[in-house]
């Protein structure tokens, strides 16, 4: 027997060197799979008169013999139990989200060198601590369980997953419990794209920005099951430079559930009620954009948490547009009713426009302190909003203009004293024949509706709508333009 185990053919070697990496659990690499069920059919005559545990019965067991009958069993419960059990299957997450708002983000060109793969756990903290300026680390499919914060600390440094699809690249804190997964600390031009985040109790990507962190772009990931933020950006002293020029798109944020308090031990009776949960909470953001992403769950234990999209604490010059927020408690806050003494406030020339905004009880779209901003072309369908925000204006917004929303539901509520310019904003009864599928986050228009199209007024912030069709001189109220072509258009 113990020149039969030497005698193992090579395919049966190549799966010992895959049964070693058991950090990144199994590889779906065709050749690996095809070598995979080479071994069983090698194995399975020997067990044979034996039983399944007939190596382990034998009085004369090498260490060798052990380790490859543990082998074959990890083989076969891998290919024999279903995918959501072992949880190595990597597809798309099935949400109640209409195909026609999930944007598909353009793939991003192949890497330039130096590039570095990646199969382990081992292997991508190596690859990230010893990584030179420009480096590209590809992952390959599998799901990571990371046992500590992953801290990026590399100026250009790209992270991505090796396929282009962001279910196939899985990094898991839920394992080790781990309070934050991904930190970029004191370095610029960071790129993390393609891949998931996800079961983390505090945040799944930390932006220190106290630390200098400039350029960062989030590209076409999913953040799952982040229990206070997806994205945290921290507060930054007067010493450091603002966090400029980030970038978060063609991202899904999304919950399976409300917060509980198990998910995060810090999130207590006695502070925050387990509420305290976001998407992207940034404070003093400058020049950032947020577009073309998904929100959706992301609720506290009792739907009083934060905003899908957070930007305060003197956040200026940011864009937020084209984000589809479903079913979260806050959808689009600019601004906060806490003001600490040394912010005068907390937004200042932040452009939001052409989102689609679903049913969020807290508030669909709040400015709270905010200077000069400007929040147009949103289409918020919210017929039973318990407080009656769809839009909210409270404490000093001076000189912030609210044009040509969409809302079904309560009219704008302005509980600001300040000056602010309320221009061609339009409420609408709920109507099965308004939009393609509200619900599900679709709220394109279904038919052309007189008091809808050509009804807004020109501004030049706003030039192309959801779709990034182009607007005229006579744009349509909400976010979604109806095609000017069309029948309603011709006959006016």
């Amino acid at each position: 027997m113990e020149d039969e185990l030497d005698s193992v053919p090579p395919c049966v070697r190549f799966r010992k060197q895959i049964f070693c990496k058991t950090s990144c659990h199994l590889s779906r690499n065709p050749a690996i799979i095809v070598s995979d069920f080479r071994f069983v059919i090698w194995c399975f005559p020997r067990y044979q008169g034996n039983g399944i545990m007939g190596w382990y019965r034998r009085p004369r067991r090498s260490s060798a013999r052990v380790m490859w009958t543990i082998a074959l069993h990890l083989s076969l419960v891998a290919y024999l139990v279903p995918p959501s059990l072992s949880r190595l299957s990597a597809q798309q997450p099935e949400l109640p989200i209409a195909a026609a708002v999930i944007r598909v983000a353009p793939p991003l060109p192949p890497p330039a060198e130096p590039v570095v793969g990646v199969q382990s756990v081992e292997e991508l903290f190596r690859a990230v601590e010893t990584a030179k300026e420009g480096t590209t680390i590809l992952l390959s499919p599998g799901r990571y369980m990371l046992p500590r914060r992953l801290e990026i600390r590399t100026d250009r440094l790209t992270l991505r997953g090796a396929t282009g699809r962001r279910e196939e690249v899985i990094l898991d804190g839920g394992p080790h419990q781990l309070g934050e997964l991904l930190a970029i600390h004191g370095c610029s031009d960071v790129v993390v794209a393609d891949l998931t985040i996800e079961n983390v109790r505090w945040n799944g990507i930390k932006l220190d920005t106290d630390s200098g962190v400039h350029r960062v772009t989030i590209y076409n990931c999913i953040l799952h099951n982040i229990w206070q933020r997806g994205v945290k950006g921290v507060r930054v002293p007067a010493t450091v430079a603002r966090p400029e020029g980030f970038r978060v798109m063609y991202c899904l944020f999304y919950n399976d559930r409300p917060k509980s308090y198990a998910d995060d031990p810090a999130d207590t009776p006695e502070n925050f009620q387990g509420n305290y949960i976001g998407g992207i909470d940034v404070m003093f953001a400058m020049r950032w954009t947020i577009s073309d992403n998904v929100f959706y769950n992301i609720q506290g234990r009792t739907r009083e948490g934060r905003g899908a999209i957070f930007l305060w604490h003197d956040s200026r010059d940011c864009i937020v547009e084209r984000n589809v927020i479903i079913n979260c408690d806050v959808g689009i806050a600019i601004g906060n009713s806490y003001k600490p003494p040394d912010v005068p406030v907390h937004a200042t020339n932040i452009v939001v426009r052409n989102n689609f905004v679903v049913q969020c009880p807290e508030s669909d779209i709040v400015a709270d302190y905010t200077r000069d901003c400007l929040i147009a072309n949103n289409t918020i369908f919210d017929p039973e909003n318990r407080l009656g925000r769809l839009i909210r204006l409270v404490h000093d917004n001076s000189g912030t203009v609210v044009a040509n929303n969409l809302l079904v539901g309560s009219p704008i509520r302005n509980e600001s004293t300040s000056e602010i310019r309320l221009l061609h904003n339009l409420v609408l009864p709920s109507s099965p024949d308004l939009f393609a599928d509200p619900k599900r986050g679709d709220l394109h228009l279904k038919t052309p509706q007189s008091a809808v199209c050509d009804g807004g007024t020109p501004l030049p912030q706003v030039t192309e709508d959801f779709d990034r069709q182009p607007r005229d001189s006579r744009p349509d109220i909400g976010a979604d333009e109806w095609p000017k072509e069309s029948p309603f258009q011709k006959s006016n």
